[in-house]
């Protein structure tokens, strides 16, 4: 047998011809979280187009969980009865992917969050739940690693909504900063969604802390900015803990997005297979950039299909597909594992990007960085 005709051979053991697999989706498509679950249905939907072309048609199950977890829960109740699918995508937030976890345990059923960060999610043994994204304790080690490759901070206050992601992530900060021997001066939560934190801002100012910590959604991003630049909040460095500081919509608020360090999960400009490829053809078909919730969305609908595939519409072949599978691709190596007290859990090198001239440049770790970072903070204009 030629070389050609093996491959071919494997690719039609691999993929069966319109080989067909039936999903669900969990996502935030309305509510406050809307503008980065529409990230996730795009990715969702681009890697569906790109499978078809591959050989398998995914039959998709969409559930809208506004955000919500106890409506997250009734989704994937939904999903694993009467639906009948063989695995399920998603939720977005951590507090939602929580709650569906133990569901997904509970149904034999398996559930790849695509970007959820809160590190109990894999951390609870289940057999079933696997995740695509690093979770909350890189985010913060790779944050606090490049700024002290920069300088020499002393000191840190933390600003976060009080929500499992905000919480989770900045516990794992504060403990990593405890390492790094970095003093905490300010630990400030607050309820998401509120039209001034002036006050709290003015609090954080008045320890003249040389990071700012902050964990925030898409629109408290850009309010806690706007707001830390008219009370003249000054550190070394403001560090954002993922999703809001990573977005299209903070980075075009140009009078408070620039020179703000964010952890994420991906880049357009890294080396992994096809990362390019994917943000230009994003960009084409939806008319915006990706962020990294998109590209984390893509390549779980693209592992949870491939293995559905080859799995024959049964959640348990499907499960141990996702175990025994390893996969590159734009998120780069994805391998599910049991370690540090996780379970199949993907361990995912994180990145830093900085905003600078009004863009996102990756500029941590060293191997990836495209830019020089700009340290320490100038001020403001």
């Amino acid at each position: 047998m030629t070389k050609l005709l093996a491959m071919l051979a494997a690719a039609v053991v691999a993929f069966p011809a319109s080989a067909q697999v039936k999903i669900g989706v969990i996502n935030s498509m309305t509510g406050p979280e809307a503008p980065i679950g529409e990230n996730l249905t795009n990715g969702i939907k681009l890697a569906q187009e790109d499978l078809e072309k591959k050989g398998v048609k995914v039959q998709l199950v969409w559930e809208d969980d506004t955000g919500k977890p106890q409506i997250s829960m009734s989704a994937m109740e939904k999903l694993a009865t009467r639906d009948g699918v063989i695995g399920v995508v998603g939720p977005y937030t951590s507090a939602c992917s929580n709650a569906v976890a133990k569901l997904a345990e509970r149904y034999k059923v398996p559930l790849l969050v695509p970007a959820a960060a809160k590190e109990e999610i894999t951390r609870q043994g289940y057999k079933h739940v696997f995740r695509m994204n690093a979770p909350a304790d890189q985010y913060a080690q790779v944050l606090l690693d490049a700024v002290t490759a920069l300088g020499k901070p002393k000191t840190i206050a933390f600003l976060y909504e009080n929500t499992d992601f905000g919480t989770s992530t900045s516990k794992a900060a504060k403990d990593y900063a405890a390492k790094k021997g970095i003093q905490v001066v300010a630990d400030e939560p607050y309820s998401k969604g509120s039209p001034d934190y002036r006050s709290t801002l003015t609090k954080v100012k008045s320890t003249n802390p040389d990071l700012v910590f902050m964990v925030s959604y898409v629109a408290d991003a850009i309010l806690l900015m706007r707001q830390a630049r008219e009370i003249g909040l000054k550190p070394q460095a403001f560090l954002g803990g993922g999703a809001g500081f990573t977005t299209v919509q903070f980075s075009a608020e140009k009078d408070i997005s620039g020179f703000v360090f964010s952890a994420t999960q991906w880049t357009d400009d890294v080396p992994w297979p096809g990362a390019k490829d994917f943000a230009t053809r994003y960009k084409a078909k939806f008319g915006k950039e990706p962020t990294y919730h998109a590209a984390c969305a893509y390549e779980s609908l693209r592992v949870m299909a491939e293995a559905a595939a080859k799995a024959g519409g049964d959640r348990e072949k499907l499960r141990a597909g996702l175990v025994d599978g390893k996969w590159s691709g734009v998120m780069g190596d994805v391998d599910f594992k049991d370690y540090a007290g996780f379970t199949n859990q993907n361990d995912h090198t994180m990145l830093v990007q900085q905003v600078l001239d009004g863009k996102y440049e990756t500029v941590y770790p060293q191997q990836f960085a495209t830019k020089k970072p700009s340290f320490p903070f100038p001020g403001w204009k």
